[in-house]
């Protein structure tokens, strides 16, 4: 909408972005990962219906996600323009992304972790699949011009919003957030509090909301990002 787009190519991508951040979810609380047993206030898949189902669940969204974002390529949009979308699709939640930061995160439990790891293992993690959503608004926009101050613009929220993950993590409450409070501390898992405090970590994510908000004045007519940017620094949940 930001560059005019009015077409309903978009719509499918968008499908298919829930459809891989559930399925990240699902194997994410999984007993092998993280094995928590609430999401959103709800029991979790794995405690529900399984852990093979859990398993089956998460492979299905993540499948049916590609199918659902290849429908794009029928809705007489430049199919370039899709096809690059796809790229982003298949690439961002993979061993380069989301992915990729899952198997860091794993490979640094119980062990000291700096600070350039962490912000890698969480650019990846968190940060790429915002990226995802990002970049490919722009590409089906037709403004390919715009696609670093998007990702940038991404990358920035995305790691402020962990970190309000990992402080919410020690300062929320069950019922704010609908699962466990100090399942990071439990589990182990390297977060920002855990390396620089609380005081430290209000202090990043303040200073990357400020840096988010900068890579929007690219952008005309960004205020509904303006108000989510800002929005994320201060959520209970």
């Amino acid at each position: 909408r930001l560059f005019g787009g009015k077409s309903e190519v978009i719509k499918p991508f968008m499908a298919a972005i829930e459809m891989i951040h559930t399925y990240s979810l699902i194997h994410d609380d999984l007993p092998a990962l993280d094995n928590d047993d609430y999401r959103r206030g709800r029991k979790t898949s794995h405690v529900v219906f399984g852990e093979a189902m859990a398993i089956l669940a998460g492979d299905a969204l993540l499948n049916y996600a590609y199918e659902t974002a290849c429908k794009a390529f029928g809705m007489g949009e430049d199919i370039h323009a899709v096809a690059s979308a796809m790229c982003v699709l298949a690439q961002k939640p993979g061993i380069n992304g989301m992915i990729g930061g899952q198997v860091i995160d794993l490979k640094y439990e119980n062990k000291e972790i700096d600070v350039d790891t962490l912000n890698i293992l969480q650019t990846c993690k968190t940060g790429a699949l915002i990226e995802a959503a990002c970049v490919m608004g722009v590409i089906l926009g037709d403004k390919l011009e715009a696609i670093p101050f998007a990702a940038d613009y991404a990358q920035a929220m995305g790691r402020a919003f962990q970190i309000v993950d990992d402080i919410l993590d020690v300062t929320g409450t069950f019922e704010e957030l609908g699962k466990p409070i100090g399942s990071d501390s439990e589990q182990h898992k390297n977060t920002y509090v855990s390396l620089l405090g609380l005081d430290k970590s209000e202090q990043i994510a303040k200073q990357l909301t400020v840096q988010a908000l900068g890579h929007l004045k690219y952008f005309e007519d960004s205020v509904f990002l303006t108000e989510l940017t800002s929005d994320m620094l201060t959520r209970r949940s």
